[in-house]
């Protein structure tokens, strides 16, 4: 474990914008960079995916300020970098189906934006950079568990932007010796992922099919499995790497819980917590969709002393009280 003194110190005498912070897993970070006394905030977001409602509790926070903008603006990227010590680049276009859909404005966003992130960090001088990596650069690449520098071919436009952004992270470090950390992120959930929508994550989907006591789709059989790791462990890895106060390259490192759980076991685990008693339906598989998926943690915890606090099962039942409240007040 890190010394919480020693971050919080950090913490409250720091500066950080969290690009797309009207999102996910950017709110979350938000909330538990202000909730810890950060010096100050600042959110970079152009709602497109995002909601006002995730930053709502903020506003009147004196150390948070938002920017109401899009990552593919260069000046925009100046404008919300400028003062900032450290940079947690969230801001992305994610969805596997999203990307097959509209390819062009997935590689805007993802590609053409995190460029501009770079450009505009790199000449500010923030002292680190951290960035939403993703699983999915893994491809076709069979091997379990999922091993850093051992990647396949991308099976999406989605994973071929997240790769992408890794090596822009790479060249950024060789060529400008502005060094970054990409987090590859493993089916990241918790409080604030939206159900709702064309491309909603599974675990929100069946949440919410249970609550409403309706039986949800599964794409296959079933037995695809994925490495699901709560929202909590996401921004502890968030603040680990933007504090990490040596770094001499680009780096990549697996964020995950390390365990494996099917959609089956999934929707068995969601339905057990919510009493539900009704069978889930099953659909073709979704193209581009990796069968399996299992990370090794070991490079996160050598470089950034992450440890995962979060099960799948503790992060379910968190996850499962937020919907069941806010679902009540149609928040959501």
């Amino acid at each position: 474990m890190y010394d919480k003194q020693y971050h919080n110190n950090t913490i409250s005498n720091a500066s950080f914008l969290i690009t797309g912070g009207a999102g996910f897993i950017g709110s979350n970070l938000v909330e538990y960079l202000l909730k810890y006394g950060a010096g100050k905030v600042r959110v970079l977001d152009n709602f497109s995916t995002g909601s006002m409602d995730n930053l709502r509790p903020f506003l009147d926070n004196p150390a948070f300020e938002l920017i109401e903008g899009d990552i593919r603006n260069l000046d925009t990227c100046r404008e919300a970098v400028a003062g900032m010590d450290y940079v947690s680049h969230q801001a992305a276009l994610g969805s596997v189906p999203r990307s097959i859909n509209d390819p062009v404005t997935s590689n805007d966003v993802n590609i053409t934006g995190h460029l501009n992130m770079l450009v505009a960090a790199r000449d500010a001088g923030v002292k680190r950079m951290v960035y939403a990596a993703s699983s999915s650069t893994y491809g076709d690449h069979p091997g379990l568990p999922k091993v850093e520098d051992q990647i396949g071919k991308p099976l999406s436009p989605y994973a071929i932007t997240k790769y992408v952004n890794e090596l822009y992270g790479d060249i950024f470090s060789r060529t400008y010796k502005f060094h970054t950390i990409g987090l590859r992120y493993f089916n990241v959930f918790g409080p604030r992922q939206n159900p709702r929508g064309p491309y909603a994550a599974v675990i929100p989907l069946f949440i919410e099919s249970a609550l409403k006591n309706e039986a949800p789709f599964i794409n296959g059989d079933g037995e695809t499995s994925r490495d699901f790791t709560f929202v909590e462990n996401a921004v502890q890895a968030n603040i680990k790497a933007m504090l990490l106060p040596e770094l001499d390259k680009h780096e990549v490192i697996n964020i995950a819980f390390g365990e494996r759980t099917t959609l089956n076991e999934l929707w068995e685990g969601i339905t057990a917590m919510t009493g539900v008693t009704l069978q889930a339906q099953h659909r073709d598989e979704r193209a581009g969709d990796v069968r399996h998926s299992l990370a090794n943690i070991g490079k996160a915890s050598n470089l950034i002393g992450y440890t995962p606090e979060f099960s799948v099962q503790d992060g379910l039942k968190l996850a499962v009280s937020w919907y069941a409240a806010n679902l009540q007040r149609s928040a959501i």
